[in-house]
This record gives C-alpha cells, sequence and structure tokens, in this order.
C-alpha cells in the first residue's frame, strides 16, 4: 500500500458488502446478530481513551434512533450506525466551544467512560478501521438529515438499499449519498510552500490552499483555478498525491502537488485573512509547534499529511 493511503480516514479496506444491502430479511438478520454505532447530531460515540463506543441492536440507546444505516463487515461482525439526534440529553447547555466543539454528551443508559463528541476532534485515538467507520456514518447519516424530500419533484422521500439510497415514492427518483470533490495543494516554489488562513481560523492557524472542484473541471484545473482566485499565484505542473474522506460535512480531499511559476501574492480577502510563503526550514519550526507565529495544519487532516511528508520527502 502506497504511504499516501494512510490518511486519517483512508487505508482500512473495509468491506462494505453492498452486495448485502437490497435484502431486507437478510439486513434484519445482520442487524440482530451485529453491533451498532449511534451519533448524535453527527457525533460519534466514543470511550475514553479506547476507540468507538458500540452497542447492540437491543440497546435502550436505540430507543430514540431515526434511521440505521448498514456499513458494512468488519472480520465477521456486522456493523451499523444509527442516528438518534432525536435524545435530549439530560444537562441542557449544550454550547460549540469556539472552533471546535468540545463539548460531550453522557446518555445516561451507558457507562461512564462512554460518551458522544466531536470526531475531528478524536480521529486520532482511532484505529483506521474505527477511523473509516466513523467517518462513513457520519457522512451517510448526516447526508439523510439534510435531503429528505426528492430533488426532482419534492416529495418526502424515503431511505431504501440499507441507508444508501432515498427513494422518491412520488415520481420513483433515486438519490445517491453526496460527496463533493476538493482539491487541497501543497504549493511550492523551490524550497518555500505556500499557506493560508481563511477568517475566522483560531488564531496563528494555519493550513494549505483548498477549493471545490466546479462541474466541468479537471482536478488540475481546479488547483490552478482556486490558487489563482485565492492568492493570484500562478501554477504550472500539478499532480495527485492522495485523497482523504472528510465528513464535515461531505467532502472528498484531493491531495495535489503544485509548482508555482510566480510567487508574489494578492489575497482574495473573502477567501484568506493572511498568506505567505513559508520556508522549508521554518516549516519544521512549524510543525514541532515552535514558531511564534504560525501554528501547524490539524493533526490527522490531509494538510498536515502533505507538509510532513514534503517536508520528510516522502510525497509519493
Amino acid at each position: 500500500m502506497r504511504s499516501a493511503e494512510m490518511v486519517t480516514f483512508g487505508g482500512s479496506g473495509l468491506d462494505r458488502a453492498a452486495q448485502l444491502r437490497g435484502d431486507a430479511a437478510q439486513q434484519a438478520a445482520l442487524l440482530a446478530r451485529g453491533m451498532v454505532l449511534p451519533l448524535w447530531r453527527g457525533k460519534p460515540l466514543v470511550r475514553s481513551g479506547c476507540g468507538l463506543g458500540w452497542v447492540a441492536a437491543g440497546s435502550v440507546v436505540l430507543h430514540d434512533a431515526g434511521l440505521t444505516v448498514f456499513l458494512g463487515l468488519d472480520g465477521d461482525t456486522p456493523v451499523f450506525a444509527a442516528d438518534i439526534s432525536g435524545w435530549q440529553p439530560p444537562d441542557a447547555g449544550i454550547a460549540v466551544s469556539g472552533f471546535l466543539d468540545q463539548t460531550e454528551q453522557h446518555h445516561p443508559a451507558l457507562a461512564d467512560d462512554l460518551a458522544f463528541v466531536e470526531l475531528r476532534g478524536v480521529m486520532l485515538r482511532l484505529t483506521a478501521r474505527e477511523a473509516e467507520l466513523a467517518a462513513t456514518a457520519r457522512a451517510v447519516l448526516q447526508w439523510h438529515a439534510s435531503h429528505g424530500f426528492c430533488a426532482a419533484c419534492g416529495a418526502a422521500s424515503l431511505p431504501v438499499m440499507a441507508g444508501w439510497q432515498r427513494a422518491c415514492p412520488a415520481c420513483g427518483g433515486q438519490h445517491y449519498p453526496r460527496t463533493d470533490p476538493v482539491v487541497i495543494m501543497l504549493v511550492t516554489h523551490g524550497n518555500r510552500a505556500l499557506i493560508g488562513r481563511s477568517p475566522g481560523w483560531p488564531e496563528g492557524m494555519y493550513s494549505c490552499l483548498a477549493g471545490f472542484v466546479e462541474p466541468g473541471e479537471t482536478v488540475e484545473a481546479a488547483v490552478r483555478r482556486e490558487v489563482f482566485e485565492e492568492s493570484a499565484v500562478r501554477i504550472g505542473a500539478v499532480r495527485y498525491l492522495c485523497s482523504q474522506p472528510w465528513p464535515f460535512p461531505a467532502s472528498l480531499m484531493l491531495g495535489c502537488a503544485a509548482e508555482a511559476t510566480t510567487d508574489a501574492i494578492t489575497l482574495d480577502p473573502v477567501e484568506l485573512e493572511h498568506a505567505l510563503w513559508v520556508s522549508r526550514e521554518d516549516m519544521v519550526t512549524v510543525m514541532t509547534g515552535d514558531h511564534p507565529d504560525i501554528k501547524p495544519a490539524r493533526k490527522g487532516a490531509i494538510a498536515h499529511f502533505l507538509i510532513q511528508n514534503w517536508l520528510a520527502d516522502q510525497l509519493d
């Protein structure tokens, strides 16, 4: 396996067993002997220090479940995800703390070491398999939550195929989970890399430039367009490196290396608050957390992966 496949949320080789999705009777049998990952408003159940928190299909926690999705087979174990966003936590005060929701919700029917937490806050504590399962669960359940009506006629649609499709009973339309391609670029010019920060980010936080791929556009064209729109830097050669599912809410990050042919920066203030070129030597200081002004990209995110491998000369 290429090292590029080992980015967070990728590389676990989950057997999604798509051939089993259309058999309702078999799905019921799988659920009866399987394990379920509950999610509350996009936050998976996590055991403190020990990965995801799974429950049996008959758990009282699932009495509030709105939808259950078949994720696949983890070895011989059928695994599912259930949305329990209808449950009201006993502690009324639920607030987002800064850039990342750091609150935890505890269900009274579960042990104290189990809580619903923001996936980005715990993704590095999960195994590759757990991370893929959690990302898949969050993305698919969020799609259902925001796509309850047929895009063709407006009628309420219904989940089918074990949660991997929605069907419209009015016009017969078929709808599938949405994934939005996003290019994220390690832009280099000689011994320097281009990084930027968006308005509203935590103080000192920088990352690689990124943007959505538009209809009718290649990945390479999207890289060149996004970098120029945000910074006015022109890009020559572009090569694809790796990808990362990023279920916040439904992106597929396409990591690329891009060689700049110019280095003068003119910001689009709507997209970027600041951008700058950082030498390889200074980037080492950034990544170790010792730079006085720049904080590194979040560990576990593809931007951190790209920069780390650039410094190690291991981009493949």
